[in-house]
């Protein structure tokens, strides 16, 4: 009996566990590339696994993926740090598709702040402060 119920509980925990190596890679951008975009924040999407702005570049939508909100709060970030209507400047490194969207370097907030890092390495920005 003791048999079954470890290898019931090893069972359970490896299906917790699979879902985190399911994490995509950051592939998917131009690590070569850095673009820069001055727009209106549309939505600031504080979520899990990834959090998100939505801003409008012209008449343009464009999505940049950041880290996930713990990471963020431990640099500083907080729910409201963008608002909808916020002008901002963002750096990214743009989808490799051509989509509009990208991920995460820097954005400069109105006062003239910059949180991230703009000049930073591939894949290290997701939220950096």
């Amino acid at each position: 009996m003791k048999v079954k119920a470890l290898a019931l509980a090893a069972a359970a925990v490896a299906m917790y566990a699979i879902p985190a190596f399911a994490h995509h890679s950051f592939a998917m951008f131009d690590a070569d590339k850095k673009m820069t975009l001055e727009g209106t924040v549309k939505e600031f999407q504080w979520t899990n696994p990834h959090s998100w702005i939505l801003m409008t570049v012209g008449s343009d939508q464009w999505a940049i993926e950041m880290g996930a909100p713990g990471g963020l709060a431990r640099q500083g970030w907080v729910p409201k740090t963008l608002t909808p209507g916020m002008k901002v400047t963002a750096v990214i490194h743009p989808l490799k598709d051509g989509t509009h969207g990208g991920q995460f370097m820097a954005v400069t907030l109105p006062d003239g702040t910059t949180k991230g890092n703009p000049n930073g390495a591939a894949g290290a920005n997701a939220g950096a402060n």
